[in-house]
């Protein structure tokens, strides 16, 4: 079990995470359980004090990410389970949907309920007094279970504006109950940041001193960063939100600025400073997880947050960055990047192997080859945020660190699609041929698509010279169209991952035949992973280079 969290001070906000339950109810997004795990570990690293991971009970994805994580905890963020309060009619004891929440077996449960009496007779079908009954029995319930909860008040700005008085007995009964938490829900995204602060306010006066009052919005009148940040001001110490503002419609409030402007711009404590330089990273390592572009101009992380293409900006930011950038882009991981100047590009190269460890002095002629190799790839549509091993890769070969362990000679895929009334089955063959150490080795494999054979043929025809790949294992295989006007001509981008007992590892390729670029993801991965094993001193001699 994490440690527990202290009570936030009048200088500290505490951030809750819902990247994993709120944001993935996003159109579009789908992430796996070891999507979701990976994630949480990144939020957990970034320093995110609450991380909510769904609903258990409510999918199996949900129960088992709980479960996974009781294997392996994580290291100071406290993992929430949410869920709504019990049915309409029935005790809290005897509700299912409880149970599952009890066996998730986190500390920490946020139940979410009806503050607006329109969704209490009109949604529930029931009465004001059963709705505050539920509420009631639900937090006494999971209190007396030894779990500590945080109440999400829905709809609680609505629920306001229409009945105030019936909307503040809800959060009395929470309180009543044994919730250490109100978190006020704008679940429509339509208050607009100064009836905000006026309604936190009124709150505040409404409830005991020492009430803990969180806010939790959502963007659909795209002021989701402006109202909580409004909400905060007015007293509140909590905020809730997901990483690049995922969610359901419009979306959250997205951490990746409300952090940024509670910190730098506000004075709040959010993160220890080394955590605030990871954000940018996490942004858009979470991005290339959930398999959704980042948001290229999007405050704070977005690439062109710090870009400066020419003119007058350009020659004034050289002088001193303030004139045209409202922070220093290091403070949150990011990068000054000055379109037209081949010196800031070499600079930006040099910034960049420095994120993976490697220390490149500007004058090495290997510099300036990575940066053309780096500027002819990412024209191409690279990305090497999340495929660090292809980027360790490029930069071993300017090195000339890079080990030939194998070459491929060619391959082949062929492909079988079965069809029948009650079956629908598709069977690939891959034959590839290579060479190691001057003998040319003939393999072919089997798979239920064209990316698993080759991967098992690739393996089969390594494994006697390479016994470790016998504890290699794709884990992941991912595809973004990057042209999507271009139709079946269109280029695509394939991310690979592959792991062993130790460590996981992102190739990624990119050309406008999908076998190819996943042959190559492929085939970096398993070079990677025997380097890797095979090499461990290779790091030290890049370093010292």
């Amino acid at each position: 079990m994490t440690e527990e969290l202290p009570l936030a001070s009048s200088t500290q906000v505490l951030i809750y995470d819902t990247t994993l339950r709120d944001g993935t109810q996003r159109e579009g997004l789908s992430v796996s359980t070891e999507d979701k795990l990976r994630i949480a570990r990144q939020l957990d690293q970034l320093g995110i004090p609450f991380i909510e991971g769904g609903w258990p009970g409510a999918n199996p994805k949900d129960v088992q990410f709980f479960w996974q994580l009781k294997e392996e905890p994580l290291t100071q963020a406290q993992v929430v389970a949410f869920c709504s309060t019990r049915r309409p009619n029935i005790t809290a004891a005897e509700d299912p949907m409880l149970q599952a929440i009890l066996a998730a077996g986190t500390r920490w449960v946020t139940i979410f309920g009806k503050s607006w009496d329109l969704h209490v007779t009109e949604g529930l079908k029931t009465s004001l007094e059963e709705n505050l009954a539920m509420i009631r029995d639900t937090i006494e319930y999971l209190r007396a279970s030894g779990r500590r909860v945080i109440y999400d008040a829905e709809h609680w700005f609505d629920g306001y504006k229409h009945n105030s008085d019936y909307a503040l007995k809800t959060l009395e009964v929470a309180i009543a109950s044994g919730a250490e938490w109100l978190v006020l829900c704008d679940t429509n995204g339509g208050t607009l940041p100064h009836e905000i602060s006026s309604i936190v306010r009124d709150v505040i006066k409404a409830t005991p001193p020492e009430t803990q009052l969180g806010i939790h919005t959502h963007n659909d009148s795209d002021t989701a960063v402006a109202n909580a940040l409004a909400a905060v001001i007015a007293g509140a110490t909590m905020v809730q939100g997901t990483i690049n503002g995922y969610g359901e419609r419009c979306g959250n409030a997205n951490l990746c600025s409300l952090i940024p402007n509670l910190q730098l711009k506000l004075g709040y404590k959010c993160l220890e400073d080394n955590q605030l330089t990871q954000i940018t990273q996490v942004s858009r390592f979470i991005s290339e997880v959930v398999n959704l572009a980042p948001d290229e101009h999007a405050a704070f992380v977005g690439r062109s947050a710090f870009a400066h293409k020419g003119g007058i900006h350009v020659s004034a930011v050289e002088i001193n960055p303030l004139t045209y950038e409202h922070i220093e882009p290091g403070k949150i991981g990011n990068q000054r990047r000055i379109v037209i100047s081949d010196q800031a590009g070499l600079s930006n190269v040099l910034a960049k192997a420095r994120t993976f460890g490697i220390e490149l002095d500007k004058h090495n002629p290997a510099a300036r080859q990575i940066l053309q190799r780096l500027k002819a790839l990412e024209s191409e549509g690279y990305q090497f945020e999340a495929a660090e091993a292809s980027f360790d890769l490029l930069m071993r070969e300017a090195l000339g660190k890079r080990q030939q362990l194998f070459e491929i000679k060619g391959f082949q895929v062929h492909c079988d699609l079965v069809q029948g009334i009650e079956n629908h089955n598709s069977n690939a063959l891959a034959t590839v041929k290579i060479a190691v150490n001057g003998q040319d080795i003939l393999e072919a494999a089997e798979g239920n698509g064209p990316v698993a054979a080759l991967d098992t043929a690739l393996r089969k025809a390594l494994v006697n010279f390479y016994p470790q790949i016998a504890e290699f294992e794709l884990t992941d295989y991912k595809v973004r169209i990057l042209d999507g006007h271009s139709g079946t001509a269109a280029k695509t981008r394939v991310l690979v991952e592959s792991k062993n007992a130790h460590q996981r590892w992102t190739t990624v390729a990119v050309s406008t035949n999908i076998l190819e670029a996943s042959y190559h993801a492929v085939v970096e991965g398993l070079e990677y992973g025997l380097l890797f094993v095979c090499c461990s001193t290779e790091a030290a001699l890049i370093s010292s280079s």
